[in-house]
């Protein structure tokens, strides 16, 4: 008796831990409640360090945190694992925990994520189902032997077991569900998600998604925030409308902190090595203003109206005082006014209002009610001579395989790079007789390439280099060339910058010199082709990335930057390369490529469907000139190195390493609001520029309208706001004539 007592006590305690995740057409529910789900990515292996990100999302009034789990970083070989460093998926987990917030883990083993392979492995793409379950399976086991999902406690309460890879969706469905972890499985972008999986929505609009069966909620995985970036191109902006208007109760963010693609872990390719997708949260961390807030404060209007976004049909359910309105303006160029309930309101072009109450416009996506803060980057205070680092190098020593031909193996045919993703020599002899016919004409050497970048060496001769452009990464490298006569040795370096990501079959995109390679030889209209595709080729894996004559390793020491503030190297003056800080790899720079002087606008139009080629800054200049730098990779006290490897031949004098922070804030107020302005945790130092009434242009640039208050503004707000971390302020009634109401 006792015995049993003791039993139903303990399952008593045991169960009060227990949170039931459960669904039904119109929401997710925890513990029996319909909730409104918002969400944002935070990737562990790009960002560092989690818990300020992860402070700053719920600061930012986020549910949940999500993220991939990435197969290549936990198993880069064959059954060997790692769970190590930023690589620590539990402790990241832990952290989400400690913070309060809800989990969603897209376990893969595919993830597409603009990463090598879409975080595959090799073994990966060759025995598919038997390595996505020996992995899933891992990776369930770890989480819930730490007790992780929801159904043991917290805080997981979402599972994602495969994305968009196109096959077997049942058998993935069958293998999820019988690994029992006690919470909804989602599958993005499969209409014919079998049941029970919950099929959702990925991409710049989900207002439209339908789920393929009626007791599935509308959910939006990925939210595209922004756009990642490629080599060449420009900065992508936008915003978002309409999802929640049309039903939606689940949104994550993709991406909420992008960071970086340290290492060689962009995929794409030719995806760069910063990952900010305009977010939220910057790069660095930093908050991204207006963003950042203008989107809290529409999580503030979305929790508070919680229950009549999740209860009932849209169009026909009155909840008498929880009912809430939401107008939508559809046209691109004109602003409506809507009169309702003998009250009007103006819905500027292209946006959307919530009223929660049906009568007080609490939010609309077209006015920025927070505050724009304008980052600038200082200079290291920690180096006497900041802008200039004392620099040692040698060259790559290439003799081996430029004068030699000597590699590491060799085959009768060209291999595909992407067996061993790192860059590739690629070498060949070929003897030419004194009287080859071939010695007396005009000759060149063609090679049919998918290298993302060629180098091409005849007898330790720079004969000339190429890169893919375009986004054509099938392309014809092709130099005039003297050979003679006896031995001759043909070197070709290829380096791929990221590999595929996506797309049907992209397992099995050549990447490298895999297509015909030939020497060409003309003599007035005759011409010769001589196939050397099928010699004997020796091949050098490149463990970091060599090349070219002005190939030289670089190596600096420097002191850490004095604070807390985000810290930064600027590269301006390189060409292409590698870069690492104390043995950390901080990813590909290529300042050299220059993105267009086409198709920038001073001022973005945001109204209009948003694409890829819309709202773009940053033309003419380096794609990526910035590159961040961890304090996690630093030493705080005593020296720190920095080496490069760089490719094409630049100048390291101008790289410097800084610090990134907020210079100065900006913001419009309208009547009946309230906007907080702070200076990121320091004190509010002067007041620039203030207007009532109808001030004009934009931030930065502020200037006074046709029409002024009476009131002097900037000392009225040099008075409240001088010396304060932080001030909000509310504008009421005839504002011109009575001036400010301040806020606690």
């Amino acid at each position: 008796m006792v015995c049993l007592r003791f039993l139903l006590c303990f399952l008593l305690v045991n169960s009060a831990y227990v949170t039931i995740v459960s669904h039904d057409g119109r929401t997710i529910t925890i513990d029996g409640h319909r909730r409104v789900l918002l969400s944002g990515s935070i990737h562990y292996p790009r960002s560092t360090p989690e818990p300020d990100l992860i402070k700053k999302g719920k600061e930012g009034d986020l549910d949940a945190i999500e993220t991939y789990v990435f197969c290549n970083v936990h198993e880069p070989t064959h059954r060997q694992y790692n769970f190590s460093g930023k690589f620590d998926l539990i402790r990241f987990l832990k952290t989400i925990q400690d913070e309060g917030l809800y989990g969603v883990l897209r376990i893969g083993p595919y993830a597409c994520a603009e990463w090598n392979y879409g975080t595959t492995n090799k073994a990966f793409m060759v025995i598919l189902l038997d390595e996505m379950q020996n992995f899933t399976t891992m990776i369930v086991d770890m989480v819930k032997k730490e007790n992780l999902f929801a159904s043991q406690g917290d805080p997981i309460i979402l599972a994602q077991g495969i994305d968009i890879i196109f096959i077997h969706l049942v058998v993935c469905a069958n293998m999820a569900q019988s690994l029992d972890v006690g919470v909804p499985w989602i599958m993005c972008q499969q209409n014919d998600a079998p049941q029970p999986m919950l099929n959702t929505c990925n991409g710049f609009y989900c207002d439209n998604f339908i789920p393929n069966i009626p007791n599935s909620p509308k959910m939006w995985t990925e939210n595209w925030k922004g756009w990642f970036k490629q080599w060449g191109c420009k900065n992508p902006h936008r915003i978002f409308a309409r999802f929640f208007q049309r039903g939606g109760t689940f949104n994550n963010y993709y991406m909420y902190n992008g960071s970086a693609n340290f290492d060689r872990t962009a995929g794409g390719p030719y995806i760069i090595t910063s990952y900010d997708y305009d977010v939220p949260l910057d790069e660095y961390g930093n908050l991204n203003q207006p963003k950042y807030g203008h989107l809290k404060q529409l999580h503030d209007v979305f929790h508070s109206m919680e229950k009549t976004l999740t209860y009932g049909n849209i169009s026909t359910i009155d909840f008498g005082n929880s009912s809430s309105l939401f107008f939508r303006n559809g046209n691109e160029t004109s602003d409506a006014t809507i009169t309702f309930q003998g009250k009007s309101y103006v819905v500027p072009a292209w946006s959307f209002s919530i009223l929660p109450d049906c009568k007080n416009e609490a939010y609309n996506s077209a006015k920025i009610t927070t505050q724009t803060s304008m980052m600038v980057k200082k200079p290291n205070e920690a180096e006497d001579s900041p802008s200039t680092l004392k620099w040692s190098w040698r060259p790559e020593n290439m003799d081996n395989f430029l004068l030699k031909g000597k590699g590491e193996s060799t085959k009768r045919q060209l291999f595909d790079q992407k067996v061993v993703s790192n860059d590739q020599w690629y070498i060949t002899t070929i003897k030419f007789k004194k009287r080859d016919p071939f010695l007396g004409k005009s000759m060149s050497l063609r090679v049919n390439s998918t290298a993302h970048v060629i180098y091409a060496f005849v007898n330790g001769q720079h004969i000339g280099n190429q890169h893919a452009e375009n986004g054509n990464f099938h392309y014809v490298f092709e130099k005039d060339v003297k050979f003679k006569s006896g031995r001759n040795v043909i070197s070709l370096l290829s380096i791929i910058v990221g590999l595929a990501n996506y797309g049907a079959f992209f397992e099995s995109k050549p990447a490298g010199n895999t297509g015909l390679i030939s020497i060409i030889g003309r003599n007035g209209d005759e011409t010769i082709v001589k196939d050397l595709s099928a010699h004997t080729w020796s091949y050098k894996t490149v463990e970091s990335v060599p090349f070219k004559r002005t190939m030289t390793w670089y190596k600096a020491t420097f002191k850490a930057p004095l604070g807390n503030n985000p810290v930064v190297i600027d590269l301006l003056g390189l060409g292409k390369g590698t870069a690492w800080v104390n043995g950390n790899n901080i990813g590909r720079y290529w300042p050299a490529f220059i993105s267009s002087e086409n198709g920038c606008s001073a001022k973005c139009n945001y109204r209009g469907a948003y694409h890829a080629e819309k709202c773009l800054t940053n033309c003419g200049e380096p794609t990526q000139r910035w590159y961040h730098v961890p304090r996690s990779f630093l030493n705080a006290e005593g020296d720190n190195t920095l080496v490069f490897f760089e490719e094409m031949g630049g100048n390291p004098s101008l790289v410097s390493f800084q610090t990134t922070r907020v210079e100065s804030v900006c913001a419009n107020v309208y009547e009946k609001n309230i906007i907080e302005l702070s200076c990121d945790m320091k004190s509010i130092s002067a007041i620039k520029f203030a207007s009532f009434i109808n001030p004009d242009g934009n931030c930065g640039t502020f200037e006074k309208g046709t029409c002024e208050s009476s009131n002097n503004t900037v000392d009225i707000l040099t008075q409240e706001c001088v010396g304060k971390e932080k001030r909000s302020i509310c504008l009421y009634g005839k504002f011109w004539s009575t001036g400010l109401q301040w806020c606690c």
